[in-house]
């Protein structure tokens, strides 16, 4: 800035201006009109106006420089806003970008990149696929879009989208095995436990083809799927994931993929942590071996009949840190008994042998879980209730899980005798059936330490099937819209990419939000771009907003944000010389 002295006919006025380059043209703004030399020296006196003008000029120039400078902003009620110029931009994104550069994802996008000698920046378009994933979730042509809401514009097309998705889909396993070793330079991974599930996820097109596939929906939709197979490790972290055709049986999804962690990540010490449905006798005969264990849940109605009165049987259930047996029958024998023992967790444990593995069997008693069971159930009745009423309803062939199961069809005529008409009733065996199992959980190991330790390590499975479900609602990855495999397999590592970005936020926040709200705060951390001063915030500052910029040291809360801080901020998140293109 520099002081700029006016003379006209009548008078001479002080300025304060400032140069501006856009698109390499040089242009004078006036940052602040002083006066005229006359009003200046009746308002100043005794000082010299233009003395007075040149320090005032300096301080500013000093306050610039240190960031603290008073920006005066005027806007004109008769003036029209440009046509065609964008003014609002989104920053949530840069707590995101921390993270991203902090797990060196950069790297591995230059890494692929020197291999491949393409023309666009695999960085670019990565980083807002994932950026794009999380807080504004859309096809590739609506993320190339919202891309360019971003304060760092894209240099890429869209179909460089495309060609990337190829690219990625290639070296999906080299990303996975890279950002593994990446994340440990960032913190420490607790890999001695990993949890694996499965989940799929549909497609609106109803051609079966590749990786699309007709199979058991866990959404029950009549629609192909494609199969995810997710670990985790035992702090909640994405670790690999695989892809596999919707038929697939989920079973024999897990040991390819954990060898590739015992190959690729070079680990051999682990706790596999898995529901019923994936724990086959050969998953767990895998990880009977070397240093591996296994921690399985245990279906009690499918247990040999022994087994399955052993379980059941009233007496003889212990609580931690209690030598003395509880009988469960008599937990609810008052009120007083049933506050003081309803939220405790009882247990019995023994050691069984099937198909040639020995294995412990725990089994977990609790009054909470009984009574979220019948809760479940009797939401399950009224609503069979509701439907035998209905006239239109028609009891068709149901699984196991709906509610249609606690409803039978019976013909019968006035005198009990077979005939034409159907009569609908309550299953009320179907119904005594599921009660006897009300607040029983069983868990299979082959490990020999205490029932607690083994109980508390399995009841983190529920972090699994929150992220798939964060994958599905928070980053909508279904339905899937793309038809070629190599485009469903890159869509897929996108999203786990994009898991991991977020459960690492979730983890500096310290876990105090929920998945939608630090979602929401991040698509409505906007800012308004004015003209050469800066980015103005039209956000509403919160807890999680005060939470974001403590944990990560900066601010973009500030009531306006200069270029030059802007560009600090990008320097030091990616620990750069030279930050990304602004928004010119």
């Amino acid at each position: 800035m520099r002081l700029q002295i006016v003379k006209s006919k009548n008078a001479q006025s002080l300025y304060v201006v400032k140069t501006i380059y856009n698109n390499k043209k040089r242009t004078n703004k006036v940052v602040e009109k002083l006066g005229t030399y006359e009003n200046l020296k009746k308002k100043l006196y005794p000082n010299e106006p233009i003395e007075w003008a040149k320090k005032y000029v300096e301080e500013l120039n000093k306050q610039e420089q240190e960031g603290t400078r008073n920006i005066i902003i005027k806007y004109n009620p008769t003036k029209i806003i440009e046509k065609d110029v964008q003014k609002l931009f989104n920053g949530g994104y840069l707590f995101l970008e921390k993270i991203y550069y902090e797990l060196g994802i950069d790297k591995i996008c230059k890494q692929i990149s020197e291999n491949y000698k393409f023309e666009y920046d695999l960085n670019n378009i990565l980083s807002r696929l994932l950026y794009g994933r999380i807080i504004f979730p859309s096809s590739k042509l609506a993320t190339y879009n919202v891309s360019k809401q971003f304060i760092e514009q894209p240099n890429f097309e869209l179909h460089h989208i495309y060609r990337a998705l190829e690219i990625i889909s290639k070296e999906n396993e080299f990303i996975q095995s890279e950002l593994y070793k990446n994340s440990l330079k960032k913190s420490k991974r607790n890999t001695g436990i990993l949890y694996y599930d499965c989940t799929n996820y549909f497609f609106e097109i109803e051609q079966e083809e590749g990786l699309k596939q007709y199979g058991p929906s866990k959404e029950h939709r009549p629609n192909p799927i494609t199969q995810m197979g997710l670990f985790m490790d035992g702090d909640g972290i994405p670790l690999a994931f695989n892809i596999s055709p919707g038929n697939t049986n989920e079973q024999g999804t897990l040991t390819p993929t954990e060898e590739k962690i015992l190959k690729d990540f070079e680990l051999s010490k682990f706790i596999v942590c898995t529901d019923a449905g994936l724990a086959s006798t050969d998953n767990r005969k895998f990880n009977n071996k070397d240093e591996r264990a296994f921690i399985t849940t245990q279906s009690i109605k499918k247990l040999k009949k022994h087994l399955k009165e052993w379980a059941l049987t009233k007496a003889g259930w212990k609580l931690s840190g209690d030598l003395k047996e509880y009988d469960i029958s008599k937990l609810e024998e008052s009120e007083e008994t049933i506050e003081k023992y309803k939220n405790k967790v009882f247990y019995k444990e023994r050691w069984i042998k099937e198909d040639g593995l020995e294995q412990k069997f725990i089994v977990t008693f609790s009054l909470k879980y009984k009574y979220y069971q019948q809760q479940i159930r009797n939401n399950q009745i009224e609503r069979a209730q509701k439907a035998m009423n209905n006239k239109n309803f028609k009891l068709e062939k149901c699984n196991q899980n709906d509610y249609k199961r606690f409803i039978t069809k019976t013909a019968v005529t006035k005198d009990g005798e077979v005939a034409d008409n159907n009569v609908l009733s309550l299953n009320t065996k179907q119904i005594e059936k599921e009660e006897q199992y009300d607040g029983f959980y069983g868990v299979c190991t082959n490990l020999d330490d205490n029932a607690e330790k083994i109980i508390k390590i399995n009841q983190r499975r529920w972090e699994i099937e929150e992220s798939f479900r964060i994958m599905k609602s928070e980053f909508k990855a279904r339905p899937v819209y793309l038809s070629r495999d190599d485009r469903i397999t890159a869509h897929f590592t996108t999203c786990f990419l994009a898991l991991v970005l977020h459960r690492y936020l979730e983890k500096e926040l310290e876990e105090k939000y929920t998945a939608t709200q630090i979602i929401d705060t991040l698509r409505n951390m906007n800012l308004i771009k004015h003209n050469e001063d800066g980015y103005i915030p039209v956000f509403t500052r919160t807890d999680i907003t005060d939470d974001l910029h403590k944990k990560f040291d900066f601010r973009i809360d500030y009531e306006i944000v200069n270029k030059k801080n802007l560009k600090n901020i990008l320097k030091k998140i990616k620990n750069q010389k030279h930050c990304a293109n602004l928004e010119s």
